[in-house]
């Protein structure tokens, strides 16, 4: 495993599913964090089981808030900054999944799922690159399958992950003369509460959420869902220096998901 000691990992939407098993492992191998989520109870007890996994308590930083908010973005960077004296990876994990045929979704549907899912990751980006030109870092950038693949049954979703796709390339090479990378991981379906949070037609319906999960582990070649430290584990590769040649790659995760999508 990289290790990350002495380096500066900030990840959004942490606490819970993929920014949690993002966040734990970046804690086992020696990161110093700055975890944001909207859920204190939740976050502090992700903090808590970092802090557990070997690192201080005090190179962990919590904020807690709405990344759709100007200044809830720019006290996150700056804070870390402040606290850390440097930023070294920023993954931008935060997303949001409303299931359902693009033309069944209201107005808000759509705007929460683009605000959250590439207006976000584009505004924290823009304050970050300063600090990460500084320290030549990166920028991983958490997308789907169905970025890469079209499904009538979440086109709000697939389109949102596209742009993200597309923002990954496009920064990477905006970037590479300035030797910061820029990537993104496309993980298959991972069981999180992304399926079921509040706003969701699946909120609360365990079981059409269950029927969901086994239809895509039965779709899936390698006949399995994912799981957050599948995803983590090439999250922290492209963060890693082992990827220092690697740049403006869309790494499927999806245990070949994508090549059953028509």
């Amino acid at each position: 495993m990289a290790s990350f000691a002495g380096r500066v990992v900030l990840i959004t939407g942490a606490s819970a599913g993929l920014g949690e098993g993002t966040a734990l492992h970046f804690a086992k191998n020696g990161a110093k964090l700055a975890l944001t989520g909207r859920d204190k109870t939740r976050l502090d007890d992700v903090a808590k089981r970092c802090s557990n996994c070997g690192i201080p308590a005090d190179d962990i930083r919590t904020h807690y808030g709405d990344l759709t908010d100007a200044a809830f973005r720019t006290a996150t960077i700056e804070k870390t900054v402040a606290k850390f004296g440097r930023l070294d990876v920023l993954v931008n994990n935060a997303g949001l999944f409303f299931p359902g045929e693009s033309m069944g979704m209201s107005e808000s549907q759509f705007d929460q799922t683009m605000d959250l899912n590439m207006k976000v990751p584009f505004l924290l980006s823009q304050v970050a690159v300063p600090h990460l030109e500084k320290t030549q870092g990166n920028i991983v950038n958490i997308s789907s399958v169905f970025g890469a693949r079209a499904t009538p049954t979440a086109g709000i979703y697939c389109i949102s992950k596209a742009a993200l796709d597309m923002f990954t390339q496009c920064l990477a090479l905006e970037l590479a003369p300035k030797k910061v990378r820029v990537n993104s991981v496309n993980p298959g379906a991972v069981p999180t509460p992304i399926f079921g949070r509040e706003g969701s037609v699946l909120h609360g319906k365990d079981d059409e959420i269950q029927k969901l999960l086994e239809a895509q582990a039965n779709a899936t070649p390698l006949g399995r869902l994912g799981t957050p430290q599948d995803i983590a584990e090439a999250i922290g590769y492209l963060a890693s220096d082992a990827a220092s040649y690697v740049t403006g790659q869309i790494l499927l995760v999806d245990g070949g998901r994508h090549c059953t999508l028509k």
